[in-house]
C-alpha cells in the first residue's frame, strides 16, 4: 500500500470509478464534472493497491461557532473507499493522516458525517446531537405574513448562494465550509434541484432563501439549505414555502437552531395521525448522523466563554488516533493529563493537581461534553467519561449550552 497525495491528471478516472462504485455518482458527464470541482480545493489524500488507487478521502477548510466565537475547522467531506480495498484499515489510516495534516495547517476542531456510529470514534470522534427532520403539507404551516414575489434560484447562483451561507444567522455549533467549489458541487448534484430566495442585500446580494429537490408534482419536496439573517426572514421563507400547497402535499425539512417546527404547524397531531403510513405522511424524525473531535485543546478552551461560575479540574484525556498514525507524525493526538479551568475565561495547563477532582474521559465523550451534546451526569452513563458524582453535576451546570446544530450538511 502506498499512501500519497491526489494527482488529478493521473488519479481522476480511477477515483471516478471509486465514486460510481460507492453510489456517489453515477457515470453521467455532468455528474463527473462536478465531482472534479468538489475535488478542485482542500486536502486530499490517496491510498495505492497494486499500484491503483483504491481509496480516498478529502477534507475542506473552515469555521465552527462556539457560542459568539469561531474556530477553525477541518470537514472530513468525502471518505471512499473501492469495492476491492474493503477491510483492508485503509479509510481509518488515510483520515487520521489527514486530520493530523490539517492540525499542523491551524484545524482546532474537525467534523464529518458517519456512515455509522463507532467507526471513527476509532480517531477520536464524538456523536453530535439530534437533527430532526420534519415533514408537513404546507397547507397547515400556519404562517400570516404574505411573501413577496420570490427571486428563482438556479444551479447557475452557486456563487450568490455561497455569499449568502458564509452570512447566514449562525447559532451554536455552526459551520461554514470556506471553499465556493463545495457549494457549486453540492448544488451541481442536486437531483431535480430548484430554489427560491431574496436578494435584500445593500448590493443586492442574497439574504435569504432555501434550496431543495422536488420530486413529483405533489412533492415531496426536500428542502436541502435554508439561510436566513434573521427571524423575520425566516417567516417569510416559510410563508413562500406556503403559496407551494395548492399543488404540493409535503415539504420535509431539518429544524433550524433554535425553531420549533411544530409551533407553525396547525393541527400536526392529527395530521400526523391522518397521513401515517401515506406516501405523504407527517412526521418527525430524529438521528444523530455527524460527529466532531477537538483537535487544539488549548486553542479550543480559549474561545470557551461561560456565563457560570469556574469550576476546575484534573482532565486525563486519552485519544485513540495515536494508535493508528505513525510514530513519525509530528501532530499524534491530544492524550495527556491536563488541569482544566471552565468560565467566563477557560484555559488549560499541562500537569494534574492534587487537590483538585479529576475527570477521565476520551477525547470523543470529553468534545461532546465540551459542546453541549450531552450533560456530564449522562455521559457517565453511556460514554467514555468518568468523575466523582460532585464534579459531573458541577459540569452538567456549567456546561449548560444551547443545541449544537452545524446547520450545513457535509
Amino acid at each position: 500500500m502506498n499512501i500519497r497525495t491526489y494527482n488529478p491528471k493521473k488519479d481522476k478516472q480511477a477515483v471516478h470509478r471509486i465514486w460510481q462504485e460507492v453510489h456517489w455518482i453515477k457515470a453521467k458527464e455532468d455528474e463527473k464534472k462536478m465531482m472534479d470541482i468538489f475535488l478542485s480545493e482542500g486536502n486530499k489524500l490517496i491510498a495505492e493497491l497494486n499500484g491503483e488507487p483504491e481509496c480516498m478521502v478529502v477534507s475542506i477548510p473552515g469555521t465552527f461557532r462556539y457560542l459568539e466565537e469561531d474556530l477553525q475547522l477541518s470537514v472530513v467531506a468525502a471518505v471512499t473507499t473501492s469495492r476491492i480495498a474493503r477491510k483492508q484499515g485503509l479509510a481509518k489510516r488515510l483520515t487520521a493522516k489527514l486530520v493530523a495534516a490539517d492540525v499542523l495547517n491551524g484545524a482546532q476542531v474537525s467534523t464529518l458525517g458517519m456512515f455509522e456510529q463507532g467507526f471513527y470514534d476509532k480517531l477520536g470522534f464524538g456523536s453530535g446531537g439530534y437533527e430532526h427532520w420534519i415533514s408537513f403539507d404546507p397547507a397547515y404551516l400556519n404562517i400570516k405574513q404574505q411573501p413577496r414575489v420570490p427571486r428563482r434560484i438556479t444551479k447557475d447562483d452557486w456563487e450568490l448562494v455561497h455569499k449568502s451561507l458564509l452570512n447566514r444567522y449562525r447559532g451554536h455549533g455552526a459551520c461554514n465550509l470556506l471553499p465556493a467549489s463545495f457549494t457549486r458541487a453540492d448544488m451541481g448534484l442536486t437531483e431535480h434541484g430548484f430554489g427560491l430566495g431574496y436578494c435584500d442585500g445593500a448590493n443586492g446580494e442574497l439574504t435569504h432563501f432555501f434550496w431543495g429537490s422536488a420530486k413529483d408534482e405533489p412533492g415531496p419536496y426536500t428542502i436541502i439549505t435554508i439561510a436566513y439573517q434573521n427571524g423575520q426572514q425566516f417567516l417569510e421563507l416559510m410563508g413562500l414555502m406556503k403559496t407551494l400547497n395548492d399543488q404540493v402535499r409535503l415539504v420535509e425539512m431539518r429544524e433550524p437552531a433554535g425553531i420549533q417546527l411544530q409551533d407553525l404547524l396547525s393541527q400536526p397531531m392529527k395530521q400526523r395521525q391522518v397521513t401515517k403510513k401515506s406516501k405523504f405522511e407527517n412526521q418527525n424524525k430524529a438521528g444523530a448522523y455527524w460527529q466532531v473531535r477537538i483537535c487544539d485543546l488549548e486553542g479550543c478552551l480559549s474561545k470557551t466563554h461561560l456565563h457560570r461560575e469556574t469550576v476546575r479540574f484534573n482532565l486525563e484525556l486519552y485519544d485513540p488516533i495515536e494508535l493508528i498514525l505513525e510514530p513519525t507524525e509530528p501532530w499524534r493526538g491530544i492524550t495527556g493529563n491536563y488541569i482544566i479551568t471552565l468560565g467566563s475565561n477557560s484555559r488549560v495547563e499541562t500537569g494534574k493537581k492534587p487537590d483538585l477532582p479529576t475527570l477521565k474521559s476520551t477525547v470523543g465523550a470529553f468534545t461532546r461534553l465540551w459542546l453541549g451534546v450531552r450533560p456530564a451526569t449522562g455521559l457517565s452513563v453511556t460514554d467514555e467519561l468518568a468523575g466523582p458524582d460532585f464534579l459531573l453535576k458541577a459540569l452538567d451546570d456549567v456546561l449548560c449550552l444551547p443545541d449544537a446544530k452545524p446547520d450545513w450538511d457535509f
